[in-house]
């Protein structure tokens, strides 16, 4: 499938920094062989000793066995982590047992490639659903070869070997002082298509050298989750392979987190906050055949969460994104959606900007409703889209693209 580059699309990929206690490396286990270009399919990550993990996953109930095998993992090592397996172009998802099986075959092959403990060993997987692997060790026969090739982790690399419909790989980082002492964070991510806010709603992995304890690293990744991958949506569905996971090797050199009410704390949760928010954009921007970039701001609900589902309304309307695609100011869509996400309103308080433009006021439409001024707003390849409610304090964000044809031709080519 040849797919034409995102818009949004940053001239360069990133300058990640290397995090102590992590190697990777990246193979062809040729997932792709018949779909294109040769290409790096499968990466590995191995990590030192002493590093914790957390991690959020899909709330499908169709989840993939990659996503269970990773809960089950997480439950029984109690946050410890030692290597990372993915794969893409073929999810393990809806596969009955092969898909154990497949897991354990791989499992098996990390084991006796690195000498690690089973349960601090995590795998996920993303591509076509409901295709069981007829050789069960088909992604572990490659560990070995990996295992051999481990060295500082090229980001871009390991960015690109997960890519299924991405048009490009996505990185973010940054660092922090935690008691004086430099903590670094990397991050990559990939998701295009089947993207929603129903954790997790891509497969993202953030590594960095913090010293923390995996509680407090878990609590923390469940927060911030909610205002991050948790406020993106592409198209409204939710993967079955979704993962979002942490892992910090504790190397930086400071004594260890444990409470949040340890000031050394703050710092470092802003820092993953904005490598979280970072990707989580990213993946919206390249959203499958996106043309604009969708910020909705829902103020003066009832609560937080009634102003999320009013957002997530907007946000997941067909008809709201179609419009935007063809840079229609059909407000009118807008109050539609606000009317079906199931919060209760008073209409008069109801107000609606797109931009610095007001289109609806208490209710109704603005008195200085200025049609051409509200068509503007929506020719931008950034829209931003303002809900007032005023009938409480509850605020929430979400970020969406428009929906073009361009995502129909590359859903219905998605298997050839």
């Amino acid at each position: 499938m040849n797919l034409t580059p995102s818009l949004f699309a940053p001239a360069e990929f990133p300058d990640l920094p290397h995090i102590r206690g992590v190697s990777a490396a990246t193979g062809s286990r040729g997932f792709y062989a018949d779909r294109g270009p040769p290409r790096d399919d499968v990466f590995l990550f191995r990590f030192d000793p002493n590093t914790v993990c957390a991690g959020v996953f899909t709330q499908s109930t169709t989840a993939s066995a990659d996503v269970a095998w990773c809960r089950e993992a997480l439950k029984e090592g109690q946050g410890a982590a030692r290597a990372l397996v993915v794969n893409s172009g073929n999810s393990n998802a809806f596969t009955g047992p092969k898909g154990e099986i497949k897991n354990a075959a791989t499992l098996s092959a990390i084991q006796a490639a690195l000498g690690v403990p089973k349960s601090e060993c995590f795998l996920a997987a993303t591509g076509v659903i409901g295709e069981p692997l007829e050789d069960p060790n088909y992604v572990g026969s490659i560990v070995p070869d990996l295992a051999a090739c481990l060295d500082v982790p090229d980001w871009q690399a390991c960015a690109r070997a997960f890519m299924t419909t991405d048009t490009y790989p996505k990185g973010a980082g940054g660092t922090c002082q935690v008691e004086g002492v430099p903590v670094q964070l990397a991050g990559i991510a990939k998701g295009s298509g089947m993207i929603a806010p129903n954790m997790a709603t891509m497969l993202a992995y953030v590594f960095t050298d913090v010293a923390i304890s995996a509680p407090l690293l878990q609590e923390l990744l469940a927060e911030l989750t909610e205002r991050t991958f948790n406020a993106i949506t592409v198209d409204g569905d939710t993967s079955t392979s979704d993962t979002l996971m942490v892992f910090a090797t504790g190397q930086a050199g400071h004594p260890p987190l444990r409470q949040r009410s340890d000031p050394r704390f703050v710092a470092f949760a802003e820092a993953l906050e904005a490598v979280l928010h970072d990707l989580a954009v990213q993946i919206v921007k390249d959203g499958e055949g996106a043309s604009k970039f969708i910020k909705i701001d829902v103020e003066g609900a009832p609560s937080q969460s009634a102003a999320k589902k009013m957002a997530a309304a907007i946000a997941n309307s067909p008809l709201v994104k179609t419009a935007l695609a063809a840079s229609d100011a059909n407000w009118g869509r807008v109050v539609m959606a606000i009317g079906n996400s199931g919060v209760s309103l008073n209409q008069a308080d109801l107000s609606i900007w797109f931009g610095d433009t007001q289109v609806a006021e208490s209710g109704a439409r603005a008195p200085k409703y200025d049609e051409e001024k509200a068509s503007a707003e929506c020719q931008k390849t950034h829209i931003s889209l303002r809900v007032k409610v005023g009938a409480g304090t509850g605020q929430f964000t979400m970020y969406t693209c428009d929906l073009t044809h361009a995502y129909i031709d590359i859903n219905g080519a998605y298997r050839t």
